[in-house]
């Protein structure tokens, strides 16, 4: 049951703010049988030479809209495109709208809602695509900054770095993949010096993963898809690392469900381009990642249930109690763990 993954944080541990220097930010490694406290500067010392990082590099897109129905505000997150060139989108005091209705927003940028969802969302047909659609975003578009980051006046200058990961190459995300928020050009240097290869993939974070869960049982609850995508050269590099006994390091949760969502029972990752669902619970068995680094996630959440299934549930109460007592930062511009497969 959801309350099975729950735990009291006290509001001052939410962090407002990255650290800076990003690899300035705190690293909980969390392994078999101990904990031990280290800076993520220290990463480069704690893996091993042939161990691979694989890293999302989706890039986050303003997604954030303010439009107008007639003399109505709608407020709409874009959450994920689909095949059709439509947005599933949230919505913002859009009870009265109806499909066919119009929606516009600033510089031009209009849509006209398609269908509404049984999820509760709605589908938006706009009025460009492609550059266009982007440039247009850039324009009207805000970040869609989590709730637990207090900006009461809107994203600061500042946001528009800050949540944004080094690695970002492919727009599309509504949320940044924020293990990958800690890594700097240094950082990156000081890994490559220590024989620590990397690889990206993409999977566009969609506005569900600011959902929280309902009160039911953890097997019945269903994840919203998301975009992903492993190229067959990052496909190859994964395999490649794995035969000749280095570790597979997932940064990110998004990472790990992407991974697990193209290997197969033999250990095998596969190149992959399509929708992924997957919802890791305890229970499930893990064939891509050997070590998992992520920040430390919201209770109740998918998330937290995902590192619990991946380093043991007991094992992640007990590390997230010793950060809680330690003053980590948590959340989205908080401290990371790197965590060993149970």
């Amino acid at each position: 049951m959801i309350p099975d993954f729950g735990f009291d944080l006290p509001p001052d541990r939410i962090a407002q703010h990255p650290a800076r220097p990003r690899e300035a930010a705190r690293l909980l490694h969390v392994t078999a049988d101990a904990r031990h406290d280290h800076f993520v500067r220290d990463l480069p010392g704690l893996l091993r030479p042939g161990d691979l990082l694989v890293a999302n590099d989706t890039s986050v897109i303003p997604a954030q809209l303010e439009g107008t129905r007639g003399q109505a505000s709608i407020g709409i997150t874009l959450d994920r495109p689909l095949p059709d060139g439509t947005w599933h989108a949230l919505a913002r005091n859009a009870r009265r709208l109806r499909p066919g209705d119009t929606i516009s927003f600033a510089g031009g940028l209009s849509a006209i809602l398609h269908r509404r969802d049984p999820d509760g969302g709605v589908v938006l047909a706009f009025n460009r695509a492609g550059e266009a659609f982007a440039a247009a975003l850039r324009t009207a578009g805000a970040l869609a900054l989590p709730p637990y980051i207090s900006r009461p006046t809107g994203p600061e200058p500042a946001d528009a770095q800050d949540y944004q990961t080094v690695f970002a190459t492919h727009e599309g995300a509504v949320a940044a993949p924020t293990a990958g928020l800690h890594f700097t050009p240094a950082l990156l240097d000081a890994l490559t010096a220590a024989g620590i290869r990397r690889t990206t993939l993409t999977l566009h974070v969609g506005a569900g993963t600011f959902l929280p869960l309902r009160d039911e049982p953890v097997a019945t609850h269903r994840l919203h898809s998301e975009r992903g995508v492993i190229t067959a050269g990052a496909a190859a590099a994964i395999n490649a690392a794995r035969a000749a006994g280095g570790r597979i390091v997932a940064v990110g949760t998004t990472s790990l469900r992407l991974l697990e969502t193209a290997t197969d029972a033999t250990g095998r990752t596969h190149a992959f381009a399509g929708d992924t669902d997957i919802f890791i619970r305890p229970g499930h068995c893990f064939r891509s990642a050997d070590l998992l680094m992520t920040n430390f996630h919201l209770p109740r959440s998918t998330l937290f249930i995902l590192v619990c299934a991946f380093a043991g549930t007991q094992r992640m109460r007990d590390a997230y109690a010793h950060a809680i007592a330690t003053g980590y930062r948590f959340y989205s511009y908080g401290d990371a763990t790197l965590l060993e497969r149970a």
